[in-house]
């Protein structure tokens, strides 16, 4: 098992540093800091970025965003799956949504939330549209995936429904909650940056990213996208280390 991850990780660090060396190869070639600059100035913006000021109340602001935007994602998310899974009517009168709230595309909704919402609930909105179908539509498919017979049973001896959905359904569909809320923070994390771009609330990685954009500063595009994948891989961390201790408890 530790040979596996050291194995894992070894590779890992190869396909790093093959990229790197990727980078630095196209940004000899270029030989403009216009078009790639190289991995070592961007690197110099990063530590820039991070020691200038202001620097904490940028991600904080995105990352506040996207914490209340996967939150209202995750319990609507939640609630709405089990009632769904439970009952088919319900499910019948959901999928439609989900599946057209799936097909509208990014930029209409961004469009259409720049009319209604004020500057800095924009990403907030793309985010929760973004997060809350693949959230709902995991527990869904967890909640079809719980043992048939014992539900049965548990209705046989007439135990209350709120007592099967925590005894029975909560445990069975944990990893499906945890798998739909990883890949939803993925999806709604590029959803909240790609929202702050156009929509361009004071405080922003997004608003940034544009701003290096227009005055044609790539290094800072390049590094302030740095920050937003190391932010992105923090909140994979932190779901899999709850996940992680959830499953421990059980």
């Amino acid at each position: 098992m530790n040979f596996t991850l050291t194995k894992n990780r070894i590779i890992s660090i190869i396909s790093v540093i093959i990229l790197l060396l990727l980078w630095k190869l196209l940004s000899v070639f270029y030989n403009s800091e216009f078009i790639l600059p190289s991995p070592e100035s961007t690197l110099v913006s990063v530590f820039e970025l991070f020691t200038a000021k202001g620097f904490i109340y940028i991600v904080g602001a995105t990352i506040l965003r996207g914490i209340v935007g996967f939150i209202l994602s995750f319990i609507l998310g939640i609630l709405l799956g089990i009632f769904a899974g439970i009952n088919s009517s319900f499910n019948s009168f959901l999928k439609p949504l989900l599946v057209t709230i799936r097909s509208i595309p990014v930029i209409s909704i961004i469009l259409l939330a720049l009319i209604w919402f004020q500057v800095d609930m924009v990403p907030v909105f793309i985010a929760f549209l973004t997060m809350f179908p693949i959230i709902c539509t995991n527990v869904i498919e967890g909640i079809r995936n719980v043992d048939k017979d014992l539900v049965e049973m548990a209705r046989i001896y007439k135990i209350e429904q709120t007592k099967i959905v925590k005894e029975v359904y909560l445990p069975a569909i944990t990893p499906f909650i945890f798998s739909g809320s990883s890949s939803a923070m993925g999806f709604g994390w590029r959803a909240i940056i790609i929202g702050e771009v156009l929509s361009q609330p004071q405080f922003g990685i997004g608003t940034l990213m544009q701003t290096a954009q227009t005055y044609l500063l790539v290094d800072q595009v390049i590094a302030w996208t740095i920050i937003a994948v190391i932010i992105s891989y923090l909140f994979e961390l932190v779901i899999r280390r709850v996940e992680h201790r959830i499953v421990i408890w059980k």
